[in-house]
């Protein structure tokens, strides 16, 4: 196995000839990938393998252990084959995995996290928490088209509530017959599942990341949300007397400090929890009476007094620095929310925004 880590492709291919007299014979698409990869050898395929998910490591190592002999003329040709495809297209495709190792390898991870985030769209670690954040009115048009037991199990695997508003916008003779399947729904086998999540992958999630446009409102909330307090206040007012309805339809998409009182109170509890108590004081210390009304009901008695002991010792403070507070204040909910430990409300109670 040592010398399948040399650089030399020749003479790497020497030690993985099996049986110089072996038949030539064609090779699949998985079989020649299982090839070069062998040949390469541990130090110049794992880089590679890391490129790779789960369940293409597992298609390719199956192809490794049933591949059998292979002559030094099949792996020539194969060599030959792949230089000259890779020259004649003039480009290796590329994935969001190594555009985001070579963006880390410049920018900071905030930055890349951002810039990732608007490439691939929904925000989620994994495929259900995924579709978890896809809109219900997009998800349900595609689903509508798929076989009812295939939605009864994406909906299954989904967030209970946003599972509820999806099946809220089927047709109400397909969501019925989701609801029957779904109550006899039977543990998935493991193949179909991910079958299920490389369909989802390939032909919606994908798509939905290249064709969604997004609202050029929206992203000026978020970059309004980053500025400072006065900061905000002149863009607002300025904006205000060129476009009234911009500023407005801007003013109702931000999140603010002031928002943080209208989080249910389980989510408020958990978002206090989550903060370090020197910058929830300095936070709070700048808040209008109803938000410390509303975070003191929900700490207890001892907590509540502590922390206004904690404020009052800080004595007079600097406005940038409550900004700053606050700001991080929001950042770590809208955090709490990406995860899904928490939901975002903003305005009226039906109206929900994943952060």
């Amino acid at each position: 196995m040592a010398a399948l880590a040399q650089p030399d492709p020749q003479l790497l291919a020497k030690q993985l000839v099996i049986g110089e007299n072996a038949s030539q014979r064609p090779l699949s698409s998985d079989e020649k990938a299982a090839v070069l990869l062998l040949a390469l050898g541990p130090d110049f395929g794992r880089p590679i393998l890391e490129e790779l998910d789960e369940m293409e490591i597992r298609q390719l190592s199956r192809a490794m252990v049933r591949l059998g002999p292979i002559t030094q003329d099949m792996l020539d040709s194969l060599l030959v084959e792949f230089v000259t495809r890779v020259s004649s297209n003039g480009t290796i495709a590329g994935n969001s995995d190594t555009t985001e190792r070579l963006l880390l390898s410049f920018l900071p991870q905030e930055r890349v996290d951002s810039i990732m985030e608007e490439i691939r769209g929904p925000a989620g670690r994994n495929m259900w928490e995924k579709l978890s954040n896809v809109q219900e009115d997009v998800l349900a048009s595609y689903l509508k088209n798929e076989y009812p037991q295939t939605i009864a199990v994406v909906l299954s695997k989904i967030a209970t509530d946003h599972s509820g508003k999806v099946l809220a916008a089927l047709p109400e003779e397909l969501a019925m017959e989701v609801v029957q399947r779904m109550l006899s729904l039977d543990p998935v086998q493991k193949e179909i599942l991910e079958k299920i999540e490389t369909t989802l992958r390939t032909e919606f999630m994908s798509t939905l990341s290249h064709t969604k446009r997004r609202d050029s409102h929206e992203q000026m909330a978020e970059i309004f949300n980053s500025f400072d307090r006065q900061t905000e206040a002149r863009f607002i007012t300025t904006l205000e007397e060129r476009d009234r309805d911009g500023a407005d339809r801007i003013k109702a998409l931000m999140f603010t400090f002031e928002d943080l009182a209208r989080l249910e109170a389980s989510a408020i509890q958990t978002l206090v929890q989550k903060m370090d108590k020197k910058e929830l004081a300095l936070a709070l210390k700048g808040a209008n009476d109803t938000v410390k009304e509303v975070f003191f009901a929900n700490m207890s008695s001892r907590a509540g007094k502590m922390l206004k002991d904690d404020m009052e010792a800080m004595g007079p403070v600097r406005l940038k620095d409550v900004d700053e507070a606050q700001g991080r204040m929001v950042a770590t909910a809208k955090d709490l929310a990406a995860k899904g430990e928490i939901i975002i409300t903003k305005g009226k109670a039906d109206e929900e925004m994943i952060a």
